[in-house]
């Protein structure tokens, strides 16, 4: 086998069997033909020697004439190498130290360079905190029934901005909606209307409170009316509307949208709220008060327990961006604490017979005002503190403003002949003297620049100690207190040292809003005529409650037990803690309370006795009559008369003291003809409630007078 010239080692290609045979060779600068006897291409021109030189040698293109596994040059053999393990690690430690310091430089750039501007570009993003009302204690009568509670109500709440006429295409939308809001929120158009304008200032505010604590009805009512306009809006001749504002008058604009194509109440809201509710309407009303239209209590115990029952607001926080909120931007809750209930220790239904009679007599009697109290003997709890005029909490606009307080509590009067209890109980407890003492009563009685009578004119009285209480003698009382020390100064600091711890000029213990505690001078101080009035009942003023208080310690043998109203409490926990026991103090003996009870039988069941018309078939009474001048508040002069009874059942074993006073009355002033049958009604009523059984055994029927 020959080699062609100029390749030692490639072998000549013979063809295959059968195969074609191999095209001759080209001659130099012959062209190329193809093997078929096409064409061949063109021949390019050849470069020159220098071309040739700068010109890059073309990769040798396989010959596809060749058979057989092209032969590999041979190479000396390859050597893998690692990469050094090193700079890998320093690599890997710049980036990662890079990244460090981009995110370094990131959160001093946060915190520190830009912490203004983000801030303030936080307010498309701002945290939103909304208070989260707690839900007022409830206030209920001793059996529970409820006096006072919080039922669900809504806040009317409008957006001005969304009232302009930019807004809404009206040029009257705060009048439109005023319209439709009036009848429902109860309220003036013209107010409404002021409230729906954007002001001077306050040209951007976006919130103005219509109607606060509106029962749910009047909230359903405007969202079925603003539903309702929705609808009556979303139609093709609206739309048609809407979509020509603000375009050229050429092209059929319009600046204003006709009234059926616009809601007006598209800018009211409603918020979630509570308001309170009386469901006995007027009882007890005087005594549980009253709350404001904030729902803060302003009246009664409702001012008096204000921090108790209002619990302690929650908050919750959300993010807002464009008025909506933003759930995904987290926020924050804390409950509200509901406040304490309250449970007092009234009777609901001793309470309504109380209000109905001392209601029924005030009438009766064209009297100003007038006042029930009923209180445990044992316990010192008020059972009932009734007043009329009342007032319904419900209903504050048609109230009077002087029949929102508790006169009971906080009208200061001067007792009459009640008080002449207290004269009695010193006398008695000093051994000044003895029910059977024998006093002798003229018609009148000169003392230090005055004259002395007594209710009639009469000739001489002869009449024991427990006769002067039971006709009630002013002159009698005078010469029975006089006998209290050797002189007036002395005998004068005795009564006052017995006044005292019967709680007269001293508060009873409740605490109530308004309570007056009364007026007793010291006793070196009492004037000339004072020093000798005091003892009957004039100079000096009580509440109503601490008269009462002074025939319950009678009752009670001698000890004082301070008034209570509230039984106790209910915290948010739902545990209830019982209210702790009045305190008590001894005034008088045992006997010396015995022998009074006794005494005081006689004013009720004697003929002679002033208080008749208080004797309660079955039951023993003990009680007193009343009837006083009456200081005028307004000008502080006397004017009319101020009548009374107070009186405890059974007297052999007192379970409940009632006490009557009636303010200023026309028709009839004295105390055992206007006060005796009401004290009458509402004991009997309190018994049988109460289950009291009759008395076991006669009144001793003391004798009042005697012969010279």
């Amino acid at each position: 086998m020959t080699r062609p010239p100029g390749d030692p080692h490639r072998p000549r290609r013979t063809p295959p069997s059968g195969g074609r045979p191999a095209a001759p060779r080209r001659r130099v600068g012959e062209p190329r033909r193809s093997g078929d006897g096409t064409p061949p291409r063109p021949a390019r021109p050849r470069p020159s020697a220098g071309d040739r030189r700068s010109a890059v040698r073309p990769r040798p293109r396989p010959d596809v004439r060749r058979s057989g596994p092209a032969r590999r040059p041979a190479s000396a053999p390859r050597t893998i190498k690692l990469a050094d393990p090193k700079r890998r690690l320093r690599l890997v430690t710049a980036c990662l130290g890079l990244v460090f310091v981009i995110f370094a430089g990131r959160l001093v750039q946060l915190q520190l360079l830009d912490s203004d501007a983000l801030a303030a570009g936080a307010g498309a993003n701002k945290y939103v905190r909304v208070t989260l009302p707690a839900e007022r204690g409830s206030i209920t009568a001793a059996d529970g029934t409820v006096l006072a509670t919080s039922v669900d109500a809504y806040d009317i709440t409008a957006d001005p901005t969304m009232f302009t006429p930019e807004a809404t295409h009206l040029p009257d939308a705060p009048e439109q909606a005023a319209a439709l809001l009036a009848p429902i929120l109860g309220q003036p158009k013209e107010k409404l209307a002021a409230a729906l304008h954007l002001n001077a200032k306050n040209p951007k505010s976006q919130y103005a409170l219509l109607a606060a604590r509106q029962a749910p009805q009047a909230k359903a009512q405007i969202a079925d009316l603003k539903s309702s306009l929705n609808k009556q809006t979303d139609t093709k001749a609206c739309r048609i509307q809407r979509d020509l504002i603000g375009k050229p008058a050429e092209k059929g604009g319009r600046e204003f949208l006709d009234t059926a194509c616009a809601n007006p109440l598209a800018g009211v809201f409603w918020e979630q709220s509570t308001r309170r509710s009386y469901p006995a309407n007027g009882l007890a009303a005087n005594l549980v008060g009253f709350v404001n239209s904030e729902g803060t209590g302003t009246g009664g115990l409702e001012l008096q327990y204000q921090q108790q029952l209002a619990g302690e607001n929650g908050y919750s926080t959300y993010a807002s961006a464009g008025g909506r909120r933003v759930a995904t931007a987290g926020g924050n809750r804390q409950d509200a604490v509901p406040g304490t209930d309250l449970r007092l220790t009234i009777d609901p239904d001793i309470q309504w017979a109380a209000q109905r009679a001392i209601t029924d007599q005030v009438s009766n009697a064209g009297a100003e005002k007038g006042y029930v109290v009923v209180q445990d003997t044992k316990t010192g709890q008020v059972l009932a503190m009734a007043t009329s005029p009342g007032f319904n909490p419900n209903d504050l606009s048609s109230a009077r403003a002087d029949q929102l307080g508790n006169p009971a509590l906080q009208d200061a009067y001067e007792p009459g002949s009640t008080a002449k209890l207290m004269t009695m109980a010193a006398v008695l407890d000093t051994g000044a003297a003895n029910w059977d003492t024998h006093v002798t009563v003229p018609n009148t009685l000169q003392r230090s620049d005055r004259v002395f009578h007594d209710d009639i004119d009469h000739e001489t009285w002869y009449l024991t100690l427990a006769g002067v209480l039971a006709k009630s003698s002013n002159i009698g009382t005078i010469e029975a207190a006089e006998h209290l020390g050797p002189t007036q100064a002395e005998a004068n600091k005795v009564l006052a040292g017995y006044l005292d711890r019967f709680g007269i000029g001293k508060p009873t213990g409740l605490g109530f809003p308004g309570e007056t505690r009364g007026i007793l001078a010291k006793p070196e101080d009492w004037n000339g005529s004072q020093q000798y009035t005091i003892p009957f009942g004039q100079g000096l003023s009580v509440n109503a409650l601490q008269a009462t208080s002074v025939f319950s310690t009678i009752a009670n043998g001698g000890v004082r037990v301070a008034p209570s109203l509230l039984a106790g409490t209910t915290g948010p926990d739902g545990r209830f803690t019982p209210a702790p026991a009045g305190a008590q103090s001894r005034v008088v003996t045992e006997s010396t309370a015995k022998t009074l009870t006794e005494m005081l039988e006689s004013v009720v069941t004697d003929e002679q006795g002033t208080g008749n018309k208080a004797q309660i078939p079955g039951y023993r009474v003990a009680g007193k009559t009343g009837t006083a001048d009456r200081v005028d508040p307004k000008t502080g002069k006397y004017s009319g008369y101020t009548a009374s009874f107070i009186g405890f059942a059974p007297a052999d074993q007192p379970r409940v003291t009632v006490s009557c006073v009636i303010q200023a009355p026309v028709n009839g002033h004295f105390g055992g003809q206007l006060c005796g049958p009401v004290f009458k009604q509402v004991m009997e009523f309190t018994l049988k409630t109460l289950q009291v059984p009759p008395s076991g055994s006669e009144a001793p029927n003391l004798p009042v007078d005697w012969k010279p």
